[in-house]
């Protein structure tokens, strides 16, 4: 596999959590012979309330993806825009399991290969105290958008670019294949969401995201820790 065509990938997220969490960004970067040839850049609906919290971190508002596609129609044009390449991104097996569970639920296959920056600055600068994507750009005067798809999608490509030049460690350098074991989840049934509906009614407590995108797992999930906190 060709260490220098991939697509660079990013993703921002309502959280940290692949099972509970939902993908509001996507930024891709398809590099060919180590050049930037095209980008794949959208935000995605993910269908519930932004925290506070994410807003700050992203800059992104609940205006931005309250009009954007859903993530299922997004799936076919990024999986042809990333073809048959390799991901690279920092921490990429984070990403990918947000994207691979997402195919996976619309029935559809991702299996990939990748190439880690995260991993290659840990092996090719121990020294560097922090290996987060931001400092390792500070390293080496690479200019960030931090916490933007698209453009931490570029700052991962041009890090990897620095750190093939600067050290020669083929066996390092060269893609694994992404491990990311999921299930195609359930949807909740009708007896289940009126239960919750009920709960939340009972309870006073407002819906943050829209019912009809949950899952079977996330609607029980979420009836458990109602009943954990305010009882029957």
């Amino acid at each position: 596999m060709s260490q220098d065509t991939y697509v660079a990938l990013d993703l921002e997220m309502t959280g940290l959590s692949a099972k509970q969490d939902r993908i509001i960004e996507i930024g891709a970067v398809l590099v060919e012979n180590d050049e930037i040839r095209e980008v794949f850049s959208t935000f995605v609906n993910p269908r519930c309330q932004l925290t506070e919290r994410i807003v700050e971190i992203t800059g992104i508002t609940q205006a931005d993806v309250n009009d954007a596609p859903e993530i299922r129609e997004i799936l076919t044009p990024l999986s042809e825009f990333i073809g048959e390449r390799v991901l690279l991104g920092h921490r990429i097996l984070f990403d990918y399991s947000f994207l691979k569970r997402a195919f996976v639920n619309a029935g559809m296959t991702f299996e990939k290969c990748g190439i880690d920056t995260l991993k290659l600055a840990r092996i090719c600068l121990p020294q560097l105290p922090s290996k987060r994507l931001s400092d390792l750009c500070a390293y080496y005067g690479i200019a960030q958008q931090a916490h933007r798809a698209l453009e931490d999608a570029k700052a991962a490509h041009f890090l990897y670019q620095r750190l093939k030049a600067e050290f020669d460690m083929p066996e390092s350098f060269r893609p694994q294949q992404l491990v990311y074991k999921v299930k195609k989840e359930a949807s909740a049934s009708k007896k289940q969401k009126e239960r919750l509906l009920s709960l939340m009614r009972q309870h006073k407590l407002t819906m943050t995201t829209e019912i009809e995108s949950m899952s079977k797992n996330e609607v029980s999930r979420l009836t458990d820790q109602i009943l954990a906190k305010y009882g029957r």
